[in-house]
């Protein structure tokens, strides 16, 4: 049975290793009696060695929120993916707005990308357009976003690469709106045939697409019920309530 992904971004959470250890048991308990499910943790990268030796099973996997285009050098606070990779992360996310927001153009979220992949890390790449307009021309944004990131990356790596879909203005607490489950499916459809066109795959099934834009359990009931393979999910991984009640409502799809 396929697997629904829930990567959950704990971005700069929370503040010691002792309740990062209590959310990641919190998670472990909430996942024990489910399927159809497996989590990604993303803690923040210091924690990665530690949870990794608290994990079992294979219904959660690690990830890390974000590394440096070099793989080593005279980098001073950096980290390469080869590092995170050995700590114990088996995906990142790449591109991510926040990170946007911070330098990252498209040209350095490519030459993460390549490291990322050629160190053997799943790369979830974050992608999103700022505002919605009438006239569509969001989805020429969001295709040349994704061709732009994903230049000179070859087929053999589809299978290593999701693309998360998250909209800016359905992100964050402030968020000015909600995704419908039909605008959901509608750009799931179109993300996925740009990557079907630009590696020229024959089936939609070959292309993963996740969701991430203030993701909770009060909206996953109709996104659940797109074509959407699963969902990034930032602050409401964080709460064991929260967390609980959204991986309740997958499971049940």
């Amino acid at each position: 049975m396929k697997k629904t992904l829930v990567v959950a971004n704990w971005k700069m959470n929370p503040t010691t290793l002792r309740v990062a250890k209590t959310i990641f048991s919190d998670t472990k308990k909430s996942l024990s009696k489910l399927n159809g499910v497996e989590v990604v943790i993303c803690p923040p990268s210091v924690y990665l060695s530690e949870l990794k030796r608290l994990s079992s099973g294979n219904k959660i996997s690690f990830g890390a929120q974000n590394c440096f285009n070099q793989e080593k050098g005279p980098w001073t606070g950096e980290i390469s993916p080869v590092m995170l990779m050995t700590s114990g992360a088996k995906f990142i996310i790449l591109g991510h707005s926040e990170n946007r927001r911070g330098g990252d153009n498209d040209e350095i979220v490519n030459q993460k990308i390549k490291l990322a992949l050629k160190s053997g890390l799943d790369v979830i790449l974050c992608v999103g357009e700022k505002e919605r307009d009438e006239d569509g021309h969001y989805f020429r944004f969001l295709k040349k976003q994704i061709l732009d990131d994903l230049e000179g990356i070859g087929k053999n790596y589809l299978k290593n690469i999701l693309i998360a879909y998250e909209p800016l203005w359905a992100i964050g607490v402030g968020a000015e709106k909600v995704i419908t489950d039909k605008q959901l499916q509608e750009v799931t459809i179109f993300i996925k045939k740009v990557l079907v066109d630009k590696y020229n795959v024959k089936d939609f099934k070959d292309v993963r697409i996740l969701y991430g834009g203030s993701v909770s359990y009060k909206i996953i009931d109709d996104l659940a019920e797109t074509d959407v393979d699963g969902f990034l999910v930032g602050r409401d991984s964080l709460s064991q309530e929260k967390f609980s009640k959204l991986l309740k409502v997958i499971g049940s799809k």
